[in-house]
């Protein structure tokens, strides 16, 4: 892929929560092949290092990149302003499997809620929860489609929503859903993958590993998985993920 192929336009870049932007960079060639899970690798201006972005959501001409601000790279990305070009590798990596049979459960915690939004608008009336720290921290709550999804949100201190963990609200609905697609922090993936393996819920989960080149060939993002024969190996979340069967998953 040359670089004018990889050029995208900032439509907007604008800050929806504390630390938290959402832009929506426009390329018609790449937006419209982008499936839910999958992330954009950005060349931040004056850095070498790209930074991975999971896709919040896609459309035939844009993608929408919901980030929170961690260093900075991210500081210099959040000030890029609108008509500006950026040089985005997108879109990678493996993404969620969904299939038409089954009734799904979407789970975000924090910024690893912006990935479900997309992934939930791939099936009807998905039970979509979300859990945040604090109400100043919550984001996209409108943006789900509120009248064909079973939206249910959750803080750790009870400011928005219910005061409850996401795994909560899961236990309260095993009996409803088939499978279940979750991103966020590891301590929470681990809470879930348990959850679901001792009811046989198929679970699938987005990691967040920090990304070097975003395509394989470094060993920044290497994850321990579980081979069939028993045995553990190293696997890259740019290249073999981000999305994994959380029984392969050495949490």
């Amino acid at each position: 892929m040359n670089y004018d192929a990889q050029k995208f336009l900032v439509i907007k870049n604008e800050e929806i929560a504390a630390g938290i932007f959402d832009m929506l960079v426009e390329n018609k060639a790449l937006a419209s092949i982008a499936k839910a899970g999958q992330f954009a690798h950005i060349l931040v201006p004056g850095k070498t290092l790209r930074r991975p972005i999971s896709i919040c959501d896609a459309d035939k001409s844009c993608l929408r990149l919901v980030y929170q601000v961690k260093g900075e790279g991210t500081e210099i990305l959040s000030k890029v302003k609108e008509g500006e070009y950026l040089d985005i590798i997108a879109p990678l990596g493996k993404g969620f499997d969904i299939k038409e049979d089954k009734r799904y459960c979407f789970i975000g915690g924090g910024i690893g809620v912006p990935p479900m939004l997309y992934a939930s608008k791939m099936k009807e009336r998905p039970i979509v929860i979300t859990g945040f720290r604090n109400k100043d921290l919550v984001i996209l709550q409108s943006d789900f489609r509120k009248d064909n999804c079973d939206l249910y949100l959750t803080t750790d201190d009870g400011t928005a929503g219910k005061k409850a963990f996401v795994t909560d609200v899961l236990k309260e609905k095993l009996g409803e859903i088939d499978e279940v697609c979750a991103c966020g922090p590891m301590p929470m993936l681990k809470a879930i993958s348990e959850i679901c393996n001792e009811n046989n819920i198929p679970c699938q989960v987005s990691l967040e590993e920090r990304m070097g080149c975003g395509i394989g060939a470094c060993l920044v993002c290497a994850c321990k998985v579980k081979r069939n024969d028993g045995s553990q190996d190293y696997v890259h979340v740019c290249k073999d993920g981000p999305v994994f069967d959380s029984k392969e998953v050495v949490f």
